[in-house]
């Protein structure tokens, strides 16, 4: 009834019109980003309470990345909710046509847990910026963090405009159960299917982002000192609990040694020879997730890594050596710091493996040869992704950033953000008086004829 009442309130709100402005909403946005200026150092202490994140790793992948989409946000916002025109074909003469994005409604937002601030603000911004009334269920799982971003949107905004709903997984089914107007979702496969059976109901429309098993390929053009570095970053951040985190390599068996050589290397320039020890390296959510990872491990030949330490939940970085596929370990998103490396001797070895799995959310290619990056890039299907880089295409505002398949459905980010928030409505003006009888009854031969021919024009 609680959450029945809150929906209410948003519907009446935004019924009000008080939030279809231009103006309106970009000061909404100017507000927001003054209070997560000032809340920075409570926002900083949140993440390195519930994920172990130095104030760098939390400016820069949560805190920066939010603020960066807000700017743009109220930056092209007008440009943005603009109508715009379509062609008139000559069928609809005298008249003109337009399109213009408009807001659903209310609107709902369920976040993780694993980047809790970033994935929480980010649609926000967007559903905010299009005009959207909205609730948002932030993780459980990162507690500190969920209380600072209710404390932050509580201070700034009325609960009919935007309302914090903390909770269980009980609180998330109940609001998925109520007609929301659109309900955007960050997590895991399994959770996104729940979500979009429950929306299913009321027919909303969902956008899931979602995970999978995201492949780096290693050709052996590639500079391997470069590729080693930018792959061990990618895992390392955040504890290897990113959605688009590199999840198995696939290595050029003739560079392979060498390429796990760099690994060891640019690890130990990150984090020192005791990875536990260094204060740029976090640790693993909650106990559950940790046996999880180390019930992975069972079995593998390890590499390198794998130093544990129960009690801070901290796990090493560690390279697995060519599991078998059917390996539990190559069965499901690692999600930590974990990553297999396999080896294969053509491209078209490499890209028979990764087809094995659902399209991916993120896939990345290390290679110089123009010929090879072509082949790899069309031979399968993937939400986004970088050549000879990682992780970075999902901080670009520029770039829409999303699923396919089982790693999510729809676009967030910037301008694709901005639409994912909006319905966008055509219209046709007509002008004048003229009628032309051709499209009014009765109908005969000679119209059909005189019909076709105007048709055929087009």
């Amino acid at each position: 009834m609680k959450y029945q009442m809150i929906l209410q309130s948003q519907q009446d709100f935004f019924r009000s019109g008080a939030t279809l402005s231009i103006s309106y909403r970009r000061e909404v946005l100017s507000l927001l980003e003054g209070a997560i200026l000032n809340r920075r150092e409570q926002i900083e202490s949140a993440l390195a309470e519930d994920l172990g994140k130095s104030r760098q790793e939390a400016y820069s992948t949560e805190i920066a990345v939010v603020l960066s989409e807000l700017r743009y946000a109220r930056r092209h916002l007008k440009s943005w909710a603009r109508s715009k025109a379509a062609v008139t074909p000559l069928s609809h003469w005298p008249g003109r046509q337009r399109v213009t994005p408009v807001p659903y409604g209310s609107v709902l937002i369920l976040a993780p847990w694993n980047y809790p601030f970033q994935l929480c603000l980010s649609p926000l911004i967007s559903a905010l910026a299009a005009g959207n009334c909205a609730v948002v269920k932030p993780s459980e799982l990162a507690g500190r963090t969920a209380l600072v971003i209710c404390a932050l949107l509580e201070e700034l905004f009325s609960p009919e405009y935007v309302s914090v709903c903390l909770g269980e997984a009980e609180t998330a089914a109940a609001l998925t159960a109520l007609p929301f107007d659109k309900i955007f979702f960050t997590g895991s496969s399994a959770v996104g299917r729940k979500v979009l059976a429950a929306a299913a109901n009321n027919l909303t429309p969902v956008t899931l982002e979602l995970g999978g098993k995201s492949p780096c390929i290693v050709d052996s053009s590639a500079n391997l000192k470069t590729a080693a570095r930018r792959i061990m970053w990618g895992k390392i951040l955040n504890c290897g609990q990113t959605c688009v985190a590199p999840d198995y390599v696939l290595v050029h068996q003739s560079v392979q040694k060498a390429f796990v050589l760099q690994c060891r290397a640019a690890l130990e320039e990150f984090l020192g020879v005791n990875p536990l020890a260094s204060p740029d390296y976090g640790h693993i959510i909650n106990g559950a997730h940790y046996r999880r990872l180390m019930g992975l491990l069972e079995g593998c030949q390890i590499l390198f890594g794998r130093e544990t330490d129960p009690q801070s939940l901290r796990l090493s970085p560690t390279l697995v050596d060519n599991p078998s596929l059917d390996a539990p370990i190559m069965q499901e998103e690692i999600f930590g710091p974990i990553l297999p490396v396999l080896s294969f001797h053509t491209l078209e070895e490499a890209v028979k493996i990764v087809q094995r799995y659902p399209r991916p959310l993120a896939a990345y290619f290390f290679c110089r040869d123009r010929q090879a990056l072509k082949m790899m890039q069309q031979s399968f299907s993937y939400g986004g992704g970088c050549v000879n880089d990682t992780i970075l295409h999902l901080a670009s505002p520029h770039l829409p950033f999303g699923g396919i398949g089982e790693s999510g459905m729809g676009k967030s980010h910037g301008r694709y953000g901005f639409l994912t928030f909006s319905h966008l409505q055509g219209c046709y003006q007509r002008y004048g008086q003229i009628e032309p009888s051709l499209r009014y009854p009765p109908y005969t031969a000679k119209k059909l004829f005189w019909m076709e021919k105007v048709m055929n024009l087009f």
